[in-house]
C-alpha cells in the first residue's frame, strides 16, 4: 500500500544549466542542501519548473539520481510525456536511474474522461508499483477537468498519494477536493495563492518559490496562528511572489533570484522559456531590494 505524502512545504527544484547550457550538478546538488535547509519536508523534481520537457533522457536520469542521493528528505519525479505508453517507459527508466527510490510519481491528468485517465494512472502503477500523485495543470496539459471529475479520478485511483490542483482558482478548486478526498490536496503556481488555498483546505505549499524558508515560515505561521498570522508572514514577500509567477519570464527570475542568493550558479533557461529580458533588470532590483533584510538572502 502506497503512503500519502506528508503534509507541509515540497519545494519545486529548479534544473541549473551552465553557460552552455549543460546541466549544473554541482549546483543540483547545492540547491537541494539549501531547500532542505530552509525548512522544506520534501522535494520535487523534473517537474515544470525544473524543466524537464527540454531535458534529454541521459540529463533527466542523472537530475533523478543526484538528488536521490544528496538528501533523505522524500521526493518526488515528475513525469513529462504525455503519451501512456511514454509516461510508463519514462517511469521505468527514471526508477531504473535512482539509488533511492522517489515517494511519488507526478502525473498530470492526461484525459478529460475519468475512468480513461484512471485507466493510464493505474498501467503507471502497475509498471512501477509507486504511489502517484495527480497533478491537475491545464495549462500545460492541456486537459481541462471540472472539480468533480478530479474527485471522481482520484477515488478511481487508490494508489494515488496526493493531488496538485492548479487550476485557477486554486482556492476554491482545493476547497472543493480537499472535504471529499482522502489525499493530501496541495496548490502550486508560485506560491501565489498559498494564504486563500490554505484557508481552503490545502495540505501545504508544492511550488517552486525563489525562498523557500518564506513559504515554511508560512506554513507554522498558519499551523500557530491561523490566517492572520500567516498574512502577517507572507504579506511582504508576495509582490516578489507575483512577480516570479509571470508567464513565460517568470522561471528565468527566479532562477535569477537563485543566482543571486547563492543557490545556483547560473540563471540560464532552456527554450521554449523566455531568458530574463534587461528590462526587467532594474524591477527585480526594486523587488529584491524591498524585502525584509534579515530574510533576503
Amino acid at each position: 500500500m502506497n503512503t500519502v505524502l506528508a503534509h507541509g512545504l515540497w519545494g519545486v527544484l529548479a534544473t541549473p544549466f551552465d553557460e552552455h547550457l549543460d546541466i549544473d550538478l554541482e549546483s543540483l546538488r547545492n540547491e537541494v542542501a539549501s531547500f532542505s535547509g530552509d525548512g522544506c519536508d520534501g522535494l520535487v523534481a523534473l517537474g515544470v519548473f525544473g524543466e524537464a520537457a527540454s531535458l534529454e533522457p541521459a540529463e533527466a536520469d542523472a537530475v533523478a539520481q543526484t538528488v536521490a542521493t544528496a538528501t533523505d528528505l522524500p521526493y518526488v519525479l515528475g513525469l513529462s510525456e504525455r503519451d501512456p505508453d511514454a509516461v510508463v517507459a519514462q517511469a521505468q527508466r527514471l526508477l531504473g536511474a535512482v539509488s533511492r527510490p522517489p515517494a511519488a510519481l507526478m502525473a498530470q491528468i492526461g484525459d478529460a474522461n475519468p475512468a480513461v485517465a484512471a485507466e493510464s494512472l493505474r498501467r503507471l502503477h502497475d509498471a512501477t508499483g509507486i504511489g502517484v500523485l495527480i497533478q491537475d495543470y491545464p495549462v500545460v496539459s492541456g486537459v481541462s477537468v471540472t472539480d468533480e471529475q478530479v474527485v471522481a479520478l482520484v477515488r478511481a485511483c487508490p494508489f494515488a498519494v496526493g493531488v496538485k490542483s492548479e487550476t485557477p482558482p486554486t482556492s476554491a478548486a482545493i476547497a472543493h477536493l480537499a472535504p471529499r478526498l482522502d489525499v493530501p490536496v496541495f496548490g502550486g503556481l508560485g506560491g501565489v495563492g498559498l494564504l486563500d488555498e490554505l484557508a481552503a483546505g490545502s495540505a501545504g505549499a508544492m511550488t517552486g518559490f525563489s525562498h523557500p524558508a518564506v513559504l515554511a515560515a508560512v506554513l507554522r505561521a498558519y499551523r500557530d496562528g491561523g490566517f492572520a498570522a500567516a498574512r502577517e508572514v507572507f504579506a511582504p514577500w508576495l509582490p516578489l511572489a507575483n512577480f516570479e509567477g509571470q508567464l513565460r519570464v517568470g522561471l528565468a527570475i527566479r532562477k535569477e533570484v537563485l543566482r543571486r542568493r547563492g543557490v545556483i550558479a547560473g540563471s540560464r533557461v532552456r527554450r521554449p522559456a523566455m531568458p530574463l529580458p534587461a528590462s526587467l533588470v532594474g524591477l527585480l532590483d526594486q523587488h529584491l531590494a524591498t524585502l525584509p533584510h534579515h530574510a533576503s538572502r
